[in-house]
């Protein structure tokens, strides 16, 4: 019954973020617009969506980070990063993260989505998971952009798993790329992102969104054939994480 009664507040939550991921883009939308035109321009476009749109929502939402930091980011490398995903949050929340300049690797159908799709298409590489010679067009992409001292996130679990499931299998991907271009692997824990806000419709609430971002994994002696090895490794810090930690 207590459930129950929660859906509507619940209902509303979710209504709201789509509300806080509308307005910024609507009333930004000429500056972000400009920023899109040219891709030495991305840098610009990425300080707007870190600071005018994805903290307020995580904190429009009562969702305010907390990031713990292993090992820092430095300034002007490039690194892969990776991250368990459960949510829409996390696309906020990895924004949040990194203050260097990435690029989002992501699915094609999020183009769909009414004003955000507009400048997903334009900022991120899209790949179509069923095709591939989109799947390689990928590494073309990315290489470019690598090129222009950008990072790299990729959600290697390649969607969201099953409600029941701590974390899927890991695609090799990420892994690959970041080999063929010799940049450090980062892992993230995102601890609290499908317990704030899942998939599931009447489900969610404001908290905390912790964040740990663990040791890096280096791949300046790697070979293509380590991947696997790589992938594992990685999947398995992120893994024990959230099976040891309390949420």
């Amino acid at each position: 019954m207590l459930d129950i009664a929660k859906r509507p507040f619940q209902l509303l939550y979710r209504i709201w973020f789509y509300i806080l991921v509308a307005v910024p883009i609507f009333i930004f939308f000429p500056f972000l617009l400009l920023s899109v035109l040219k891709e030495s321009w991305y840098p610009q476009f990425f300080w707007m969506a870190r600071n005018l749109w994805a903290k307020p929502i995580l904190y429009g939402m009562g969702c305010p980070p907390s990031v713990e930091y292993e090992q820092d980011l430095r300034k002007n490398k490039s690194y892969m990063l990776v991250a368990n995903h459960t949510s829409m949050l996390d696309i906020m929340l990895m924004l949040y993260v990194s203050k260097n300049p990435f690029v989002f690797v992501g699915k094609k159908e999020l183009v769909n989505i009414p004003v955000f799709g507009f400048f997903y298409k334009r900022v991120c590489i899209m790949v179509d998971r069923d095709s591939t010679q989109s799947r390689t067009g990928v590494y073309r992409r990315a290489q470019k952009r690598l090129k222009q001292g950008l990072s790299i996130c990729i959600f290697p679990e390649g969607g969201v798993p099953e409600e029941d499931i701590i974390l899927d299998t890991f695609k090799d991907g990420a892994f690959k790329m970041a080999i063929a271009h010799n940049i450090p692997v980062v892992p993230m824990t995102f601890y609290d992102n499908k317990k704030r806000f899942p998939f599931t419709l009447f489900k969610g609430g404001p908290g905390k969104c912790r964040v740990r971002v663990h040791e890096f994994f280096e791949t300046g002696i790697l070979a293509e054939e380590d991947k696997s090895t790589l992938r594992e490794e990685v999947r398995t810090v992120i893994l024990n994480e959230l099976t040891n930690t309390r949420t």
